[in-house]
Formats: structure tokens, sequence, C-alpha cells
């Protein structure tokens, strides 16, 4: 049975990523993963929007890149997708994205939580010291079910990135992400497995091993991510995340293709 695949990756075209497509494609295959997908951050109107994302004028530059990976590498199927910030008001510019490419999946993250707070930004952390933490997580988990609602992506990715400081609220949370999964299942969706949590403060694997639980009793599709933002990461704690998976009651994983889904068995 087919390791998981990488379906979150980006590449230097987001301004804060190293290695090229080619090299991620070479780690997967060192790693015996069969399938990969790279998901840059997705473009807004306004190249200054933020620091971190590609460029409009990039998109056909980060789909060369990804074609002459896909030239060195034949025997390694690379899907191409984007990883897409969900921004109340901005649901016509993500559709609008939909018509550049015949993409094969698009991630719906939430990292705003208004138009100016980028929430997981540490060079903006001395905002969550000025605001009710329940608060915090209460919007951001309301703005990731209104994502799941729109209908506009396939997965949706880090699905509990609010706990990356390891800022914590008192209340119990079961009461904000039980509506996130059930948008998540209403509208036939997947949540992605994020390795990347490990390496941040929180130190656990997005999302929590109690949301993973939740979503595997509901048959909710999961598709597995490294976030990788250079070569090494690709398929970063494969081993974990499986282990995580089938333990919280994971049978299957998702592939994407041209926007379809399928289910794999997990080994």
């Amino acid at each position: 049975m087919p390791l998981p695949y990488d379906y979150h990756m980006h590449t230097p075209l987001c301004h804060h990523a190293v290695g090229e497509p080619i090299d991620y494609a070479e780690e997967a295959t060192k790693k015996g993963i069969s399938e990969i997908g790279f998901s840059e951050h997705s473009p807004m109107e306004q190249d200054d929007f933020d620091e971190w994302r590609m460029y409009l004028s990039d998109i056909n530059e980060y789909i060369n890149k990804i074609k002459i990976a896909r030239e060195a590498f034949p025997e390694l199927r690379i899907k191409i997708g984007l990883e897409v910030d969900y921004i109340p008001g901005y649901e016509s510019w993500i559709k609008h994205l939909k018509t550049l490419h015949n993409w094969d999946y698009f991630i719906g993250s939430v990292h705003y939580l208004d138009n100016k707070w980028d929430f997981d930004n540490p060079d903006k952390l001395d905002i969550w010291h000025s605001q009710d933490t329940f608060d915090v997580w209460r919007n951001y988990f309301g703005k990731l079910t209104q994502a799941a609602q729109s209908g506009l992506f396939h997965t949706i990715g880090h699905p509990d990135l609010c706990k990356k400081f390891a800022i914590y609220p008192k209340q119990e949370t079961i009461s904000l992400w039980l509506p996130f999964l059930n948008a998540v299942k209403e509208n036939n969706i997947a949540i992605e497995l994020n390795t990347a949590g490990n390496y941040k403060k929180c130190k656990e694997i997005y999302p929590h091993p109690e949301i993973l639980k939740h979503a595997a009793k509901m048959d909710i599709p999961l598709s597995f991510a490294s976030d990788a933002h250079a070569p090494n990461e690709v398929g970063r704690d494969w081993n974990l995340a499986v282990k995580l998976a089938k333990e919280c009651g994971f049978k299957q994983f998702c592939a994407f293709d041209q926007g379809e889904r399928s289910l794999l068995p997990l080994d």
C-alpha cells in the first residue's frame, strides 16, 4: 500500500521557502512517497497584501517549475494546487483563481482574523496578548466553518492553527470546533493532518487528536500534509502522522486529481 501523499508544499515564490520543486520531488522519491502536490500561497489582487504569498504574475512560473519537476521525475505523480486564504468578502477572487489553471485541489486555510491580523505571524504575536484568547479561538473556528461552508475548497488546512503559539483558552473548545466538523461533513470536503505543528511552539500535529477522533467517527476524509518550506521537510514525521491517524480511527487517506477526490487505504 502507498504511503499517504504529501499535498502541502511551498516554493520560493512565496518569499519564505527554499528549494525548487525538482528538489522536493527528489526528496519525495527518496522517502518512497509516490505522489505529491504543491500548494503555494495563493495570490491576492494586490501584491502588497502581505509579504508571504506568490504574486499573481508568478502563476505561470509556478506551473512551469512544477512541469520541470514532472519531467525530471516521471515516475512520481506531481499534482498542482494552491493554499488559498479564506477571508470573508474575497469569495469572488477565489472563484477567479480557479479559472487560471486546471488545478488538482485547493486547500482552504484561515490565517487572517481580520484584513490586517494574520494571527499566526510571529511578528504580530503582541496582538494575541491584547485579545481574549477564547474570543480569538472562537473567531478562528468561526471563519474556518465559513470556509468549509463556502464550497470553494477540497480540504481544509491545519484545522487548529490557532494553537500554533501554545496560547490556549481556559474554557473547553469542543463547542468551537465541532460546528466546523459538521460543516466539513455537510459539504463533503476533507480536513488536513499537518505535521508542521510538531515544529511550532505547540509541538503538536494539526489538528488535536480529539478533533481527529471526532472526524474519523464522522467519516470525514483526511489528507496529509508536511507544509514543507524546504526539500528536507517533505514527508516529515510521516511515521508519526500515519500512527496518529490510525489510532484516531482513520483507515483511508485522500487523493486529488483535477478537483476529483478518491480514497486509498491507509497502510
